[in-house]
């Protein structure tokens, strides 16, 4: 679990690549106004969740989904609407101080398994996962999340620094449209 006000991505580098890319990443022919993600599925790890959305704050870090809701999953308004040309990107708790949080067992998944998102057109999207990988937050790879297509689920995870009450490392898993 990160401190509360600590984005779980690099705000500064995520504010740069939306100075450097406009204010929207978005590149669908959808307005993210008019269609949204509303759950994410992903049978193999067991996770059936709904979708928030999460804005760019003031600050240039992503807003996360609130802690008093452990099994809410978030949608980062300025990325692609999933299913549209462009990147999506999905943030979610690792664990509370208490208990695991929607993304506990994300780190267990494995190339080639699904991740389906339902949105508010009525479609379900369904995406297969092309890979994984854990990054220390100092190297977190924003170009790679927030410009590259595909759908991102992003994490915290490797050790907790319990001096500074978060964890040390991203997981991020990528998918593409199946």
């Amino acid at each position: 679990m990160a401190r509360p006000g600590r984005v779980v991505l690099a705000g500064a580098v995520t504010g740069l690549l939306l100075v450097a890319f406009g204010n929207n990443l978005t590149t669908g022919t959808t307005p993210a106004e008019a269609v949204v993600p509303e759950s994410i599925d992903i049978p193999s790890i067991d996770v059936e969740a709904p979708l928030m959305e999460l804005d760019l704050l003031k600050n240039g870090e992503i807003e996360l989904p609130p802690y008093e809701r452990p099994k809410m999953a978030g949608w980062f308004t300025g990325s692609a609407v999933p299913g549209e040309k462009g990147a999506s990107v999905i943030i979610g708790h690792v664990d509370t101080k208490t208990a695991p949080a929607v993304f506990y067992k994300l780190r267990n998944l494995r190339k080639g398994e699904t991740v389906k998102v339902e949105r508010s057109d009525g479609k379900t999207v369904t995406f297969r996962v092309d890979g994984i990988e854990q990054v220390h937050k100092d190297d977190f790879p924003a170009k790679r999340v927030y410009v590259e297509d595909g759908l991102k689920l992003v994490t915290c995870g490797g050790k907790f620094d319990y001096a500074k009450g978060e964890y040390l490392d991203n997981i991020i898993v990528y998918a593409s449209r199946a």
